[in-house]
């Protein structure tokens, strides 16, 4: 054989070597890694859907085109929110709705029982009827595609038991107080300082619903929380209701301090307050507690589009719109939102994923620890 053979030959066998390695190299590229292979096997084998890639969800969500989303939040957040989803995925004709009140979220959950052709995709699961919602939610694996980084959300926004429903808000409570009736060195700066000497006798006020009490017993124990309102009671607190009356009550000097109020309404009450007089101190450990919990209707028309708003609503963008739409009402587990660096460095006590199902329970306690007060003295 010629020289000029070998070299043909050489050149033919380096051309189909380098073809056939550049042929393994896009098969090996397109195959998920283990972990998502695994990941999605697990999820399926307990009825859970699971997607590779965020192309295949924005694929799927291009064809549905149309989202249609109840929630709980203000029509001014979700104006705003709508118009950055709107940017961000040009293709999906996004609406939403909110939807607030007992009633409202009663009527949702009997729709979704009846079984009745829906023409909304994203539900808000209210607290009081979380588990009757469960087997009404579309059994995506948010969970294990957020851990797995299919979809970008913090995975404890995601309930981990049942992995499909996500929390894209939070609560905290503090102390409000008029500054002008008690100096901020007298403030309590724990919670154990309310039962003080000093503080018995109508020196402070207490909602009846008791929502930080039960945040409290998340963190330091059922036990711990419903003998501190039993001696929260004995102090002899002004019964209240409703929080947006105490801070009023605070406003024109008739009571001085609201114990456990919450964080995001003092501080709205008081960039109101012409006089200054109001102020939230955030004590430790800081009770907290989820809110808004969204998740994909069971028959949603367009879950995919939907997986991409819950995406969106978890991502700093909309974070920092409903931090400054609803101030302080962002997630404490998205990295950079309002309650995230409030409570940076500090103790918290979270009513989260693995207690909200005590809520109600410690609710009760907690109203029999106080003897059941009625409320009075402005709180009517």
């Amino acid at each position: 054989m010629s020289t000029r053979s070998i070299t043909s030959a050489s050149k033919w066998f380096l051309a189909f070597a380098g073809a056939a390695c550049m042929a393994a190299s896009t098969i090996f590229a397109a195959s998920p890694n283990p972990a998502l292979v695994k990941a999605k096997q697990e999820a399926e084998a307990k009825g859970y859907t699971f997607l590779f890639t965020r192309d295949e969800i924005i694929a799927e969500a291009k064809k549905e085109a149309k989202l249609r989303v109840l929630g709980s939040m203000t029509s001014t957040t979700y104006k705003f929110m709508m118009e950055a989803f709107k940017k961000r995925y040009p293709f999906i004709d996004v609406s939403v709705e909110d939807l607030r009140g007992t009633d409202a979220h009663q009527r949702t959950l009997l729709e979704l029982k009846a079984g009745r052709p829906i023409d909304w995709d994203l539900c808000y699961v209210a607290p009081d009827f979380y588990t009757e919602y469960v087997p009404y939610v579309k059994k995506f694996d948010i969970l294990g595609m957020a851990m797995q980084k299919v979809l970008a959300i913090p995975p404890p926004m995601v309930d981990p038991r049942n992995r499909n429903i996500v929390s894209i808000a939070s609560s905290i409570f503090a102390v409000a107080y008029n500054k002008k009736l008690i100096r901020p060195k007298e403030v309590p700066k724990n919670w154990e300082d309310f039962l003080k000497p000093d503080y018995k006798g109508k020196k402070f006020m207490v909602d009846i619903r008791p929502l930080g009490f039960a945040a409290l017993a998340a963190g330091l124990g059922e036990k711990w929380a419903m003998d501190y309102a039993a001696k929260i009671a004995a102090q002899e607190p002004v019964w209240v209701r409703g929080q947006s009356r105490s801070f009023a009550a605070i406003l024109i000097g008739e009571h001085s301090m609201l114990h456990l109020a919450y964080y995001h309404s003092c501080m709205r009450s008081a960039k109101k307050d012409p006089s200054g007089s109001l102020e939230c101190k955030v004590i430790e450990p800081v009770p907290a507690r989820l809110d808004e919990f969204d998740a994909v209707v069971q028959n949603a028309p367009h879950p995919y589009a939907t997986l991409l708003w819950l995406e969106f609503a978890a991502s700093p963008e909309a974070q920092s719109i409903i931090d400054e739409h609803e101030p302080l009402n962002s997630s404490i587990y998205a990295s950079d939102s309002a309650l995230a660096r409030a409570t940076r460095g500090k103790k918290v006590s979270v009513n989260d994923w693995e207690t909200l199902q005590h809520t109600s329970r410690w609710e009760q306690m907690a109203l029999k620890a106080f003897g059941f007060p009625k409320a009075e003295d402005g709180g009517k």
